[in-house]
């Protein structure tokens, strides 16, 4: 059994920060649980391109209102606590926090926190030494 709590996390390699979000790696690859959990908080007014081509995606909003939209149709979404997206084929999207989000997301392959978005927004598919990646 694995107890964490968020302290544990903060300020550690582990604990991402760029100018538009925050990213607490609660779980990643080296747990060897199939997938890995993060709490992110996006920051209001903020525009972030992301494209998860090599993982599969879901996120839950905890706090905060903003929107999504899918890059391939144009179509937004309204999000606010209580909402969860799935971008379940590899969705090219871009979140627009109106306030600040806070959000509890999920990645398979699990991510291992080594990993840096790319100019396209995508992490590369980075696994453990002895880790066999899990079909996604």
């Amino acid at each position: 059994m694995i107890v964490r709590h968020l302290s544990e996390i903060e300020d550690t390699e582990a604990d991402i920060k760029t100018e538009n979000w925050r990213s607490k790696r609660i779980v990643l690859a080296k747990e060897r649980v199939g997938f890995s959990v993060h709490e992110t908080t996006l920051y209001a007014g903020t525009v972030n391109d992301f494209w998860y081509a090599n993982h599969i995606e879901a996120v839950f909003i905890v706090e905060g209102e903003g929107e999504i939209e899918d890059k391939a149709t144009g179509e937004v979404h309204q999000l606010e606590p209580g909402s969860l997206y799935l971008l379940n084929n590899h969705d090219k999207h871009q979140l627009r926090p109106r306030t600040q989000m806070r959000t509890v997301c999920v990645f398979n392959p699990p991510v291992t926190g080594r990993e840096v978005h790319d100019e396209n927004g995508v992490y590369p598919l980075v696994i453990e030494d002895d880790e066999t990646p899990v079909a996604g």
